[in-house]
């Protein structure tokens, strides 16, 4: 599910860059393209379109961003606790002085 959210997130995002960079802050950009009076979607639609679709996918990569968070793999971590407290038991003390052989080894 993470892989499927983290790939509508890379869509959200390239729609969004190109949504954003056909639009013009002056009003112009891609409406400025439809001047003439015979074009179906006139340059008012075309403004409020483009800007309707640059908050509909601000939102859904808001959306998904917050989503995306609550699916992020994690791995238990009670067994790597676990681990790590088998290595804290198996230690030996350093300060420990060693024991050494109290006889001496056979000759043959």
């Amino acid at each position: 599910m993470y892989i499927f959210i983290t790939v509508l997130l890379f869509i959200v995002c390239i729609l969004l860059v190109m949504i954003v960079l056909v639009q013009n802050s002056k009003g112009g950009g891609l409406a400025s393209n439809f001047q003439s009076t015979g074009q179906v979607m006139g340059v008012r639609k075309t403004t409020d379109f483009l800007e309707k679709g640059t908050w509909v996918l601000a939102a859904a990569l808001m959306i998904l961003s917050i989503v995306g968070a609550g699916f992020i793999p994690r791995e238990k971590t009670d067994a790597e606790q676990s681990r790590v407290q088998q290595q804290i038991e198996n230690v030996t003390d350093p300060t420990q002085v060693p024991t050494f052989p109290t006889t001496p080894p056979d000759s043959i």
